[in-house]
């Protein structure tokens, strides 16, 4: 069961600090950035906790997540200095995330039971004890009326649970790691969370499924806002998982002047770049899918591709090798205005390891998530009432918008080849989550899926449930199908970029 689209006191921390290290960042004045050391009293106010067993934990757990959230690196409890220190290094612009990216607090961290099966209170002591019975290893024996599992012989082969009458036997797994569908995490020798770097594609499911919010990834919010105060114009790049994010009061035709109030020069629909990479999808597979390579994978997660590249070697030729809309968009904004900065506004973790990639640099200088852009709205206190409903996003197609949700990569490239090539029936499977993934990629493996066009999805439910969501998943995929549907262009051949190039001020 999965805590996603509930808002709890974990999120309500994050926003806190995200807030508070934008309205830093928006009234910073050279060489001062002593602020920081009042924020986690305002955050964590008082002498008595809240959350934990110390007011002063809070607060040190808040200090960290700051650190985080201007892009600075984790300390451990062994550390002893001020919050600032080292901070100076966050007010540059240019500033790039240093790995790791997805940071565990370890002092936050519950070092939850990590797969244990156990015995609860609910264990009615039943004669029949039909849990030990069952069990092949002998790990369960009856104490004083009651089941009792020997945790040195149980292979959690879960025959146990699935017998007993009164479901008093439950399998406990540490939350990040079930979510984790890379395996990357493990305990270390105090029984906290430790992540396999190695192995990690930043995806971010471990952050957002952990219930103790010890884990966070790092942030550009701050340098963010350093850039639009400077000389250079910044352009906010949105993805299609945005519709409905921030609620009921910001719609799409608001989105361009929502951003523009936090500084942007303007606001720019991804769904463009997802149509372009549509259509180079779509030429690939026909030019490719079975003469060149048994399948195509699609391109635009960077959780799935890394992950399909890293532990399938042999078939990385059959990943797309299409730009991503994230990086098409961002490329084409700066075609048309030279010297700009752009920062992609997105759902998703695993696009600030993308964007931070050297051959990526030039087209996307910034990465925030959705989570991170209300922190700034509410640091400006930006009210989205106040917006007319006349700034209309322009060029995206209802294919493109749909690319947020899981099965809308592959429709959108299914209706172009079925345009332009209908002659050939596209073949298609699917996968979201990163263990069906790879289930996926070892069935492509075996030869069970060539001449298949695959589509992988780190997040369920695709875009919209990534790691810097606010909303349900399924509110969000209502929002984005309502988008699709509202959108003047049904598939992405049909769209044209002169409308969005006119309006953003195109240049020859």
């Amino acid at each position: 069961m999965s805590i996603r689209g509930i808002y709890t006191s974990v999120n309500d921390i994050r926003k806190r600090v995200f807030e508070e290290v934008a309205r830093l960042s928006y009234n910073y004045e050279e060489g001062d950035l002593s602020e920081m050391e009042q924020i986690p009293y305002r955050i964590i106010p008082g002498e008595i906790s809240t959350y934990r067993e110390s007011v002063f934990l809070e607060r040190a757990i808040v200090k960290e997540r700051m650190r985080l959230s201007m892009g600075l690196d984790l300390r451990t409890a062994t550390e002893h200095a001020p919050v600032s220190t080292g901070a100076e290094e966050c007010v540059k612009p240019e500033k790039y995330y240093q790995p790791p990216l997805i940071n565990i607090i370890k002092f936050a961290c519950h070092a939850c039971p990590d797969n244990q099966v156990v015995v609860s209170d609910q264990c009615q002591g039943c004669l029949a004890h039909p849990c030990k019975e069952v069990c092949p290893k002998g790990a369960i024996t009856i104490k004083n009326g009651k089941s009792h599992i020997d945790e040195d012989k149980c292979i959690k082969c879960g025959k146990c649970i699935s017998v007993c009458p009164y479901k008093a036997i439950i399998q406990l797994k540490r939350p990040c790691a079930e979510a984790c569908g890379m395996k990357a995490i493990s305990s270390d020798e105090y029984g906290r969370a430790e992540i396999d770097q190695e192995k990690c594609v930043s995806c971010g499911m471990c952050l957002a499924n952990c219930p103790f919010g010890a884990i966070a990834d790092k942030t550009q919010i701050f340098q963010v806002i350093q850039a639009i105060r400077s000389d250079v114009p910044v352009y906010a790049a949105i993805a299609p998982a945005i519709v409905g994010q921030f609620g009921p009061d910001l719609t799409l035709d608001k989105m361009r002047s929502a951003f523009k109030a936090l500084g942007f020069e303007d606001a720019i629909e991804v769904a463009i770049g997802a149509d372009l990479c549509t259509l180079q999808e779509a030429d690939d597979f026909i030019n490719e899918v079975p003469d060149k390579i048994p399948f195509m994978g699609t391109s635009c997660c960077p959780a799935w591709s890394v992950m399909a590249k890293k532990e399938f070697p042999e078939y990385a030729d059959c990943i797309s090798m299409a730009l991503t809309p994230m990086v098409l968009t961002g490329r084409m904004i700066k075609k048309n205005h030279p010297g700009c900065k752009v920062a992609f506004i997105g759902p998703c973790a695993a696009k600030k390891l993308e964007a931070s990639r050297r051959t990526i640099r030039s087209d996307v200088d910034f990465v925030l998530t959705f989570e991170e852009v209300m922190g700034m709205f509410e640091a400006k206190d930006v009210d989205f009432k106040e917006f007319e409903s006349h700034n209309t996003m322009h060029g995206g197609s209802g294919d493109g918008r749909a690319f947020a949700i899981s099965g809308g990569v592959a429709e959108a490239v299914s209706n172009v080849i079925e345009e332009r090539y209908p002659e050939i029936d596209v073949k298609i499977e699917r996968a979201e989550g990163l263990d069906n993934c790879r289930k996926m990629m070892l069935m492509a493996k075996a030869g069970k899926y060539n001449g298949y066009l695959l589509e992988g999805m780190a997040c369920p439910g695709g875009c919209i449930g990534g790691a810097g969501t606010v909303k349900p998943v399924a509110a969000s995929r209502a929002a984005v199908l309502q988008n699709k549907k509202a959108s003047s262009k049904a598939h992405s051949y049909n769209s044209t970029y002169e409308e969005l190039l006119d309006e953003i001020g195109a240049v020859e």
